[in-house]
């Protein structure tokens, strides 16, 4: 690496042509497209008994209906179950459009083509479905209790249970080790459902070629390559007939992985059948009804320590709200279940949850994907310990943490990549001193207390976590250097915002030695690169950075080959400075890479003046020294793949200092500090870009954001009217300081950072609030009107005494 761009400030490359107008979204494209929408379910819980389009059918411009009756073969099925997983005993999926039964409010029933989206929606709107009304299943300790079941074929709503266990060191259970301890608590924590809300909804544009009945989808979606194969299934296509690109993506945040979707092969083949390119762009309301949501769990905590507040036995059951259907299988609480132990080392380990089915949408991953209810859990296990000894919580923490000598550490679990749960880096003491420094910790009490006699309620909080990132099985990258010596990289993973362009160019460039502005870099286009797994879970840079580098690493070797047999020298001798290839300590005895890629091609034809100097007479060629290796493929280009042994950990720690409004129960958050470890950095300022997107839609999480279902399966708040988020006015200044622990287990020694911002926000900010009011803070969401409430049952209009658990 002869170019220092890695672990570089470098400014985004994207954010020119994206914050100038010059994005290309999918709604941006097939501007003369015919248009789809679709009539949804009103209800809950619905058996269909009729659907009449016969006053659709005079809306001037309405070119088809659809119903799930005209579906043909496969797509008449219900769409894949993504993830399964043995414990997933009775996984259940939606078909494309409803047969027979609606789930949940916004279930497609009808599809409907029209000449322009207006068209389309007055048809849908004079379409009439008759639904015999069944009482719907909400909440999920009601669905649990098993009264009326959302699938006639899945006793008790329970689609998975799954209990993994690890003993204490003497073979003791969790259970034994929390009943055998010094001290014990039990107590019951919940968190509220929430959803992603990226600014571009889900969008898919389809043009399909009948001269070689060939397919090109443009899809907003996180994982182009996956949906390539889904729609190839789904419409009986050859795979090579079939390409899927993701255009610019307006945020994912995990909704956007789910594959397919059922308007991804509607679309499509609704354009094969017409002849016609379609588009269908989802709308807002449609977005919260119809795509998904996540975050809802209950967690019943049992756990045992001793004076130290060292953890001996934990136990914990989870009831996991899966929603009406489980597309993506149970990853989220396999997460929360794996992760919950953070930074620490608990004597003997004991989780049980079932995953239940309910009359709501969905839930899928949204960014930090279970573990923000994990690290809810085991961080107000630590603050009740603290608590109840009467210790500092930072204190309890150090007293639970894994050593930095004790790497790689394994917890004796399996994590939703199928491997063991091994974390293989980090210097969490470390980080807490950082943190502690940072935030102003030991100082604090003092700060409280002068607050205090001004009439102010000031509060802090801590919450540490330790995120798997990077999971397989792989990625791939390609990498080609042209006769201009331009540098061309290519990965299958998609982009949503996250930085690819700019972070990809950076591997690339210090890998070969080249100016980043000679590197463009794509993503997401099977036509550029077929095969990849997905943007999500924290993985790119780790999957396709380490792949881009190991293909970097075989074309730079096969440069310094070509470059030794035309410069005469040992390619030991040689190294890549700015483009160009030269001879240690004699920079005169150089080559261009272009020159180099124009000799790597041996050609007949001279068609330019540098394409003239690789032709069969005029090339550098002799019998001793051919410009290609016998076997060797022609071309300056390489591609690889990285597949890990199993996940990278990347950890950090949060604090917050809020003040709440001793009249208006108002929350405000006074101060916010990260230290995150994600190993190597490639560009610090993307990664702290990163962390403050994830801490803005984490305080989000923890104050604002709460999906309001009535008895009735309706969702009350299905706007931006209701469903509330915070503005830039809410997220307060974020302090940052990294730590950098490398990966032993990539070629980069990086770690994910995607999600890090979002994970501990509610444990942080409920910590602070109960530190602010004297109140135990045990279900979050938290805004004004519910610590009012806290405030009345506890009897007390101020600062109190903690309420702590029996």
């Amino acid at each position: 690496m002869t170019t220092k761009l890695f672990g570089e400030p470098v400014r985004r490359r994207e954010d020119a042509r994206l914050v100038t107008g010059r994005g290309r979204f999918v709604d941006d494209l097939g501007s003369g497209a015919l248009a789809a929408a679709f009539v949804r379910s009103p209800h809950a819980h619905a058996r269909i008994l009729d659907v009449d389009v016969s006053a659709a059918l005079d809306v001037e411009g309405l070119v088809a209906v659809y119903t799930w009756e005209d579906l043909p073969g496969a797509l008449a099925e219900p769409l894949p179950l993504l993830i399964p997983h043995p414990a997933l005993t009775h996984g259940r999926t939606a078909y494309p459009l409803a047969k027979e039964v609606v789930r949940h409010v916004g279930e497609a029933v009808v599809m409907v083509v029209a000449r322009d989206r207006y068209l389309a929606e007055d048809a849908c709107s004079l379409i009439r479905v008759d639904y015999e009304v069944l009482k719907p299943v909400v909440g999920v300790e009601e669905a649990a209790q098993a009264a009326r079941l959302v699938h006639d074929d899945v006793p008790g709503n329970v689609g998975a249970h799954l209990v993994q266990e690890v003993p204490a060191p003497g073979g003791r259970s969790a259970r034994e080790a929390v009943e055998a301890a010094p001290h014990t608590l039990a107590f019951r924590l919940d968190i509220e459902r929430s959803a992603s809300m990226p600014l571009e909804g889900k969008g898919v544009y389809a043009r399909w070629d009948a001269d070689d009945e060939s397919l090109r989808v443009y899809s907003s979606t996180q994982t182009s390559t996956s949906v390539r194969m889904a729609i190839a299934a789904k419409l009986g296509l050859p795979l090579p007939k079939v390409e899927v690109i993701a255009p610019d993506v307006g945020g994912g945040f995990g909704v956007k992985i789910v594959h397919p979707w059922p308007e991804e092969v509607l679309v499509p083949w609704a354009a094969r059948r017409l002849g016609r390119e379609v588009k269908w762009t989802e709308d807002r309301r449609e977005h919260f009804v119809s795509s998904a949501h996540e975050r809802a769990q209950v967690h019943h905590v049992k756990v045992g320590f001793d004076d130290e507040g060292r953890v001996l036995g934990l136990d914990v059951t989870i009831l996991h709200d899966h929603g009406a259907y489980t597309p993506y299988g149970i990853i989220v609480p396999i997460i929360t279940s794996t992760q919950l132990l953070g930074p620490y080392k608990v004597g003997a380990y004991r989780v049980e949850f079932s995953s239940i089915y309910t009359n709501t949408v969905q839930v899928t991953p949204y960014r930090g994907a279970g573990r923000p209810q994990a690290v809810f859990c085991m961080e107000r296990t630590m603050d009740k310990i603290a608590a109840f000894l009467g210790r500092d919580r930072t204190e309890v923490r150090a007293a639970n943490f894994i050593q930095p000598g004790e790497f790689p550490y394994d917890q004796g679990m399996t994590f939703q990549d199928g491997r063991p749960l091994i974390y293989d880096s980090g210097d969490y003491p470390e980080s807490l001193r950082m943190l502690k420094e940072m935030i102003g910790w030991d100082a604090f009490p003092a700060v409280k207390a002068e607050a205090a006699a001004e009439g102010r309620r000031l509060g802090i909080g801590i919450g540490c976590y330790v995120e798997g990132t990077g999971v397989g099985p792989y990625e791939g990258g390609h990498v080609q250097i042209t006769s201009d010596g331009r540098v061309h990289v290519s990965t299958g993973l998609t982009s949503q915002g996250q930085g690819h362009e700019t972070v990809f160019a950076q591997i690339a460039a210090t890998e070969l030695g080249v100016p980043m502005e000679r590197v463009s870099v794509v993503t997401g286009d099977t036509r550029r690169f077929g095969y990849a797994v997905g943007t999500f879970a924290s993985r790119a840079a780790v999957m396709s950075g380490s792949a881009i580098a190991l293909a970097c690493r075989k074309v730079r070797e096969k440069a310094l080959r070509i470059a030794a047999d035309a410069l005469e020298a040992d390619p030991r001798d040689l190294e890549i400075t700015d483009g160009l290839v030269h001879v240690v300590g004699a920079p005169s005895a150089s080559i261009p890479l272009a020159t180099v890629a124009v000799l790597s091609n041996p050609l007949r034809y001279a068609f330019d003046e540098e394409a003239q100097r690789a032709t069969q007479f005029a090339g550098p060629a002799s019998d001793d020294a051919p410009p290609v290796a016998e076997g060797e493929e022609p071309g300056l280009e390489g591609r690889d793949y990285y597949s890990p042994i199993r996940s990278t950990y990347a950890s950090g720690m949060h604090a917050a200092i809020v003040e709440t409004d001793p009249e208006t129960a108002e929350i405000k958050i006074l101060r916010y500090a990260v230290v995150h470890d994600c190993g190597n950095l490639i560009n610090p300022m993307i990664v702290e870009g990163q962390i403050h997107g994830g801490v803005a839609q984490g305080v989000g999480g923890a104050l604002y954001e709460k999906m309001v279902y009535d008895e009735h399966g309706q969702l009350l708040n299905a706007s931006f009217m209701d469903f509330l988020m915070p503005y830039a006015t809410e997220i307060p200044h974020i302090e940052t300081a990294h730590l950098e622990t490398p990966s032993p287990l990539n070629p980069l020694g990086i770690k994910g950072a995607g999600e890090a911002g979002v994970i501990p926000g509610s444990a942080v900010i409920a910590a602070a609030i109960e530190d602010a009011e004297g109140i135990t803070i045990d279900r979050m969401p938290i805004s004004p009107s519910d610590l009012h409430g806290l405030r009345r049952a506890a009897g007390a209009s101020g600062p109190g005494e903690p309420v702590l658990p029996r």
